[in-house]
């Protein structure tokens, strides 16, 4: 499966053990749980968040939402 990484945060949320990155990381667990996947990986890194589920399908509907926020922005 591919790594999704988002922009999300601030350069001052660097690390998976940071409280904002931890209640993101508890979202997606359950997101992940919706969809009977599992998360597969979770990095944080000076705000861009990057992470993997084992589920093609989960990992598609996130990249049409993030692709339609990227749209609705312009």
């Amino acid at each position: 499966m591919g790594t999704i990484e988002v922009d999300l945060f601030s350069e001052d949320v660097d690390g998976a053990d940071h409280l904002v990155a931890v209640r993101l990381k508890g979202v997606l667990e359950k997101l992940a749980e919706e969809y009977h996947c599992r998360l597969q990986s979770f990095d944080v890194e000076r705000g861009v968040v990057s992470f993997a589920f084992d589920s093609e399908v989960l990992t598609a509907e996130i990249l049409k939402i993030l692709q339609a926020e990227k749209t609705t922005e312009r």
